[in-house]
């Protein structure tokens, strides 16, 4: 059989798991998002997680919210192609710490050393959230640095890193120095829409690669050497 024959049900796959990453990133924001505007939490000041806990009207909205967003970097890392198989493995943790961040809630307010007192629950889910944030961010940076990504991804994946890593920074200095506040809330919201942003636009820069990639395997010569590479995203 030839190559791109052989090359095409992955392709297919992959570019059908981009599409259903994209479906779910963007399901995922908009419920996460309608349940803390709804919530009953006190503004900015409010983590973004305690639209979650437990005896909120609005907490089932938004687990389902977050477990959508997992789903969604599973689907992105199962989307990449093989070159950037770091990133992968670092977007496959990140949704696993999601998953764990939206299945272990915290206490009301979402305290958190070193201000404030913590059960082991808020030890979890928070450590599960940062740990959450971390992996994308470091994909973004695994992704940045492979050469072999394709320039679309590339750039677009640059421009979230260079926004993301400073104010992830921001943010462990703040919670240590300040603690729960108005800068720390509107921080983590900042990075958390960069991340969803990021998601959503890799999966539809990966999908459409993608599609794209059935044509060009079509119309490449199948003699012996042809390059078949995949096609720059």
């Amino acid at each position: 059989m030839a190559e791109p024959d052989r090359q095409r049900p992955l392709i297919t796959l992959r570019a059908a798991a981009a599409s259903a990453a994209a479906g779910c990133t963007l399901a995922g924001a908009g419920a996460v998002t309608t349940a803390v505007l709804a919530g009953p939490g006190p503004g900015f000041s409010a983590y973004v997680s305690e639209a979650g806990i437990a005896g909120s009207g609005h907490a089932p909205m938004y687990r389902i919210g977050v477990f959508a967003l997992a789903a969604g970097l599973l689907l992105l890392a199962v989307a990449l192609p093989p070159q950037l198989r770091v990133a992968a493995a670092l977007l496959g943790a990140g949704s696993a710490s999601t998953a764990l961040s939206g299945a272990v809630t915290c206490s009301a307010g979402c305290p958190l050393p070193p201000f404030e007192r913590a059960t082991v629950a808020d030890l979890v889910h928070g450590g599960a959230s940062i740990a959450a944030t971390a992996a994308v961010v470091l994909a973004m940076v695994a992704v940045t640095l492979c050469r072999e990504a394709g320039g679309r991804l590339r750039r677009l994946t640059a421009v979230a890193a260079t926004l993301a890593l400073p104010l992830c920074a921001a943010i462990g200095l703040a919670m240590l120095l300040v603690g729960r506040s108005t800068l720390v809330g509107v921080l983590e919201r900042v990075v958390l829409a960069i991340a969803v942003l990021w998601g959503l636009a890799a999966a539809i820069t990966v999908g459409l690669a993608q599609h794209t990639e059935p044509a060009r395997a079509a119309a490449s010569p199948t003699s012996r050497g042809t390059d078949h590479r995949q096609p720059p995203l």
